[in-house]
């Protein structure tokens, strides 16, 4: 067991319990925010929050881990308020959110310093608080490792080596960036079972999620429910043929839903992604997943076990009742 920091406080990762790896509370332009605050209803998105948490919750949702950090809007204080008024445990991150830049302060100052501010982060406190990021974010799209990029992936990295806690990407298949992601990472030093390659179900190429998973890495199914890149029957053919060959000790389901998010107008996700819920694996997916061969232990992997293991860095399968697995997910 381990002591994984949560926007609550510590606590063990045997706590953990049914987890979805990847959600977010609230995703906000940083910039448009501070100019253009009135823009925004605060108590709006905090009860769309709390009502899709509440869900999961009532659904067996123990945990939820929020990727949100900078360039994604980060708001240390509104995810504490989620975790507190539901009763959920959310663990929170550090860690830049880039396709292609980051900032000249960034640009003009070497990756040790970005690296130190991930570090107070994890060790001190998020935004002037006391509350602590639990895991380390980067991200790498289409446009592939830009020098900036890459000067966040090593930063995260050497995070990482300095507190140990895992990291999650941000990676784009289609460009094969969850490869370019690992070998930076692993380069500098970290052991692949601490790093979790997010939105490797964003393709349903069986022969670049192989070669991903060769590295001995995590890999994220992770956006259920958004079917531009990949339709939801896709993700499951995908899902049951590799738990098939043994792969469910190495994946997440979830949805990278976010409650609310200003980069589209906002009635338009729901009208594009009616299914985009942080519900749907649990309500939809799991069932199909069941009734297609994916067993009960698998599907324990995937929801519980996995969360352990990444947080600790053990392949070492837990041992949970069925009772760890309620709702959709055992039923």
């Amino acid at each position: 067991m381990a002591l994984i920091n949560s926007v609550t406080g510590p606590i063990e990762t045997s706590e953990l319990g049914v987890t979805l790896i990847h959600e977010h509370m609230r995703v906000r332009s940083e910039a448009v925010f501070v100019q253009f605050p009135h823009l925004y209803d605060e108590e709006k998105e905090f009860a769309k929050a709390v009502e899709q948490v509440n869900k999961v919750k009532r659904l067996g949702v123990k945990t939820i881990c929020d990727p949100t950090v900078m360039e994604l809007g980060r708001d240390i204080r509104f995810i504490e308020r989620i975790s507190r008024e539901t009763g959920v445990q959310i663990i929170a991150a550090t860690g830049i959110y880039s396709y292609h830049y980051i900032p000249p302060h960034f640009q003009n100052r070497d990756i040790d310093y970005m690296s130190s501010l991930f570090v107070r982060d994890i060790e001190v406190g998020i935004q002037n608080t006391s509350i602590k990021a639990g895991f380390l974010k980067c991200a790498t799209d289409a446009q592939g490792v830009t020098p900036d990029v890459e000067k966040v992936i090593r930063a995260a990295a050497r995070a990482h080596k300095k507190t140990g806690v895992p990291i999650m990407t941000h990676s784009h298949p289609g460009s094969g960036t969850g490869i370019s992601q690992l070998e930076i990472l692993i380069e500098e030093g970290v052991d692949p079972s601490r790093i979790l390659i997010g939105h490797t179900g964003d393709t349903d190429n069986l022969e670049y999620i192989l070669s991903v998973l060769e590295y001995g890495c995590f890999i994220g199914m992770d956006r259920y429910g958004l079917t531009g890149e990949v339709p939801t029957e896709n993700r499951n053919t995908t899902v049951i043929e590799l738990a098939k060959k043994g792969y469910a000790d190495r994946m997440f389901l979830s949805q990278d839903h976010c409650c609310t998010i200003d980069w589209y107008p906002e009635d338009i996700p729901q009208q594009m992604f009616p299914k985009w819920t942080m519900s749907f694996v649990l309500e939809e997916v799991i069932p199909e997943l069941k009734n297609s061969g994916v067993t009960i232990q698998q599907i324990q992997m995937m929801m519980v076990d996995n969360a352990r293991r990444w947080f600790e860095g053990s392949y070492d399968t837990g041992t949970y009742s069925k009772s760890e697995i309620r709702g959709a997910v055992s039923q």
